[in-house]
């Protein structure tokens, strides 16, 4: 098996088909996989071999999905990274994941040193000016037309996508071509996707459910992508009105500026689905939107580490709040401290097992082994079954911070933090934000005799960081709330916070 044969598939039934339209231009079926081809075929002669790791620092454009398929088609692992991510994070992803090519724009030349990375053989441009590197154009015209993907064991490593860990450092969850295929194929019944479909793509390529979820789902039943660098509510609206878009995908902050805003200009009637994930949709807002337009918005829950779909609100029987029911082939358990199983209506740990359970954390077997237990993958989420065997998000690790989707672990931002000459001592928690959800907020205490203010925290910050994990709000304070035994309590700076601060 390969995930690369989908489109190979699709490139033999419907060869003139749009495989992807970006920005008024239509790439067909037969194109895409000729480009893939070319591609792969290159990078064979430049001697990239199965299992080496390929990094897409990329953002939303035809080009991701070209050099994805192409590099499973050789065997070879897609590093997906995201494109927000400063020089030193940078490093950190392309060193432990030892990546032997790295694609890019000319836009995010300035955060790559590649100097700075053992293993890296190249610097493909994809857009823009080369300024030095190599043109991915020139790469196309060495290759060939003509390739097949190889055929791979489902336990074959695919993919690896960076999820932060509980030490600050992101982890990289390492998905087979068995996790993907099994997940595109699940996301696709469930959502009913079809030949004739039009799927709206402005979530990131670099995360699990715009690449997998979308943009696998859509090529496993060869429907057309409309691809967005992001979302901007006017061009995409006016997208979905010339382009015919029938189903939406989108995280519950687009859903909430939309019913916040005048759509009576737009013709939206040929979307007939929608979908929110990444975070939780808040009941109120599920409610507006099935009000004003006559159907619900549809939920699922996942995450990188299976994916990521585990769960979905069905809608034969949706049932608002919830994230609905296993999926076909996945079991799931609410588990105590202990990994045993509680009672319908307790709360716990959601677990998971199932086809889509990944391999593992790159070159983290301890990590990979708290994780994967016996089988089980343990979420980090709190949450409750019902009688009906709906599941409920109760809670989530505390400490995590989910900014608009975007999972930031605080250690991260705290230990470049520490940096800073005038920190003493620091706590990084998230706090709630009207759109959003949470944004990210610093309680620092200086050092004596120091001076610092919140815009030249925040600037610190911007200069390494990507933008979602620098602190929106900067307080500074004279101690920090503590435990008996000297533990930081951020359940109390949690609980002062406000909404919209």
């Amino acid at each position: 098996m390969n995930v690369a044969q989908s489109v190979e598939r699709a490139a033999i039934f419907f060869p003139d088909k749009a495989a992807i339209i970006f920005e008024g231009k239509s790439i067909s079926y037969q194109a895409l996989n000729q480009s893939a081809n070319r591609l792969a075929t290159a990078m064979k002669s430049k001697g990239v071999a199965e299992g080496d790791r390929i990094a897409l620092y990329l953002p939303n454009i035809p080009e991701f999905a070209i050099v994805y398929i192409a590099a499973l088609k050789i065997g070879a692992i897609a590093v997906s990274v995201n494109p927000m991510l400063k020089s030193e994070e940078l490093k950190y992803v392309l060193t432990d994941s030892g990546s032997r090519l790295l694609f890019t724009v000319a836009d995010l030349l300035a955060s790559v040193r590649p100097d700075d990375y053992e293993t890296l053989a190249h610097v493909v441009v994809c857009e823009g000016q080369a300024q030095g590197h190599v043109a991915l154009a020139t790469w196309m015209d060495d290759g060939t037309d003509d390739f097949t993907a190889v055929d791979l064991d489902r336990s074959a490593p695919g993919a690896i996508l960076y999820t932060s860990g509980t030490t600050g450092f992101p982890k990289g969850a390492t998905l087979t071509h068995g996790n993907i295929i099994s997940n595109s194929w699940t996301a696709a019944h469930h959502s009913g996707f079809t030949v004739d479909d039009r799927l709206a793509l402005f979530l990131p390529l670099f995360h699990v459910f715009g690449q997998n979820f979308i943009m696998n789902g859509a090529f496993t039943t060869c429907a057309t992508l409309v691809l967005y660098r992001r979302f901007e509510p006017e061009p995409v609206l006016t997208s979905i009105q010339n382009d015919r878009i029938t189903m939406f995908f989108a995280v519950p902050t687009i859903f909430i500026n939309l019913l916040n805003m005048d759509l009576s200009q737009y013709d939206l009637s040929s979307i007939r689905y929608e979908f929110s994930a990444a975070a939780t949709m808040p009941q109120e807002v599920a409610a507006q939107w099935a009000k004003k337009f006559g159907r619900p918005v549809y939920e699922g829950y996942g995450l990188t580490e299976c994916a990521p779909f585990a769960c979905y609100n069905h809608d034969f029987r949706h049932k608002f709040g919830s994230i609905g029911t296993p999926v076909e082939n996945v079991e799931l358990k609410i588990m105590d401290e202990n990994d045993n199983e509680v009672p319908r209506g307790q709360w716990g740990e959601i677990c998971i097992k199932g086809p889509g359970v990944m391999l593992g954390y790159w070159n983290r077997p301890e990590d990979t082994e708290s994780a994967l237990k016996n089988g089980w993958l343990h979420s980090g989420d709190t949450g409750t079954m019902d009688e009906e065997g709906y599941v409920f998000i109760v809670d989530r690790i505390k400490d995590m911070i989910n900014a608009s989707g975007f999972k930031v672990w605080p250690a991260e931002v705290e230990q470049y933090l520490y940096r800073h000459p005038a920190v003493k001592e620091l706590a990084v928690y998230g706090v709630p934000h009207p759109e959003k959800g949470e944004v990210v907020k610093a309680a620092i205490v200086l050092k004596q005799g120091a001076t610092a203010t919140s815009d030249e925290i925040i600037a610190y910050c911007r200069e390494n960081l990507a933008a979602y994990k620098v602190p929106k709000y900067v307080e500074f304070v004279t101690e920090l709330p503590k435990s008996a035994t000297g533990k930081l309590l951020k359940r109390v700076l949690r609980e002062s916070a406000t909404v919209g601060e």
